[in-house]
């Protein structure tokens, strides 16, 4: 099954920076969360995100790489304690936006992809063409949306009764519909509120992402988030979960 190149992957659930009269190039964000335990319970988990927005005069792209890294130490039926990897995620995007009016209006082409190795599904790659608009735009609120048709490529995860069967995996294909919105409010001149949701409807699957977040500014460059993300499945193999979420608190810094 075709891949699509993570170059050219995988897009924003988010938008592009506030409005300026003079708007910079590059705004470019690195999120970094880690959290480790130990004694009673033993825990690594690792939380990566680069989102980078360019911004020229008739374009404004952005790309985003996160990754999420999760070990857990479990107990086996002999009573034994071993670490073991619970989480392995990447996802990776890229959405190239065409300006076409004064209300900032724009055509977008989008393609992302997801591999996971602990989800209801391997990998899931998409692209997709569409129309976006900016319902609202202000120095302090601006809430956009954008639809479009587009292709998902998917493999489903079946997992295996017997553990020494390994898990089996199902190709899926074909046409589906993308919708997206984002609003983002700067509520003080130190805290900014962000919500995105996107929604990919498929004739096999339908892919939901939410990302709610709060930040506030320790320096000129530093910042604080708190967020909560969730992802949904509807159509997984027996044994999955449809929903998965993650709850994180991580360091910031814009450049």
């Amino acid at each position: 099954m075709y891949k699509f190149p993570l170059a050219i992957a995988l897009a924003a659930l988010t938008t592009t920076a506030f409005a300026d009269d003079e708007k910079r190039p590059w705004d470019v964000e690195v999120d970094i969360g880690a959290i480790a335990t130990s004694g009673n319970t033993e825990t690594t988990s690792v939380q990566f995100k680069v989102d980078a927005k360019q911004n020229l005069e008739k374009w404004e792209n952005q790309y985003i790489f996160n990754s999420l890294f999760k070990e857990d130490e479990v107990e086996k039926d002999d009573g034994t304690k071993s670490t073991e990897k619970t989480a392995e995620k990447y996802f990776a995007s890229a959405k190239f936006a065409y300006l076409i009016g004064v209300e900032k209006s724009y055509l977008f082409g989008f393609g992302s992809h997801t591999d996971d190795k602990f989800g209801a599904y391997r990998t899931y790659s998409t692209i997709a063409l569409g129309y976006g608009d900016w319902l609202y735009s202000s120095p302090t609120l601006n809430w956009f949306v954008e639809a479009g048709p587009g292709y998902f490529e998917g493999e489903k995860v079946i997992e295996s009764d017997d553990e020494l069967i390994p898990d089996t995996i199902s190709d899926e294909s074909g046409a589906m519909l993308r919708a997206a919105t984002a609003v983002e409010w700067k509520i003080t001149s130190n805290a900014e509120f962000k919500q995105a949701i996107s929604v990919e409807a498929g004739s096999d699957n339908t892919r939901t992402v939410s990302e709610t977040s709060l930040a506030t500014s320790i320096n000129g460059s530093m910042k604080m988030k708190v967020g909560f993300a969730v992802a949904n499945d509807s159509d997984v193999a027996p044994g999955k979960e449809k929903t998965d979420t993650t709850t994180f608190v991580n360091l910031v810094y814009s450049f």
